[in-house]
């Protein structure tokens, strides 16, 4: 996984606790705009969270920051 995309994940876990707290869920499209303007970077969050770590469609936003930061 790229450092942008790490960082991109990282804010958008932090913001998102800070806002509804630490059990808010999300799926990997938090991370993009409703647009789909990248959709290298969006394949790239969807195999990391499909593929390489079987995640459910919502995943609470703390787990999913533990994972990038581990």
């Amino acid at each position: 996984m790229t450092d942008a995309l790490k960082h991109k994940i990282l804010h958008v876990c932090n913001q998102k606790i800070k806002e509804k707290g630490p059990h808010v869920g999300l799926s990997f499209y938090a991370f993009f705009q409703n647009k789909n303007d990248n959709p290298k970077l969006l394949m790239e969050a969807a195999t990391w969270w499909i593929q390489t770590h079987q995640l459910d469609h919502f995943e609470k936003a703390i787990k999913i920051k533990t994972l990038i930061e581990s």
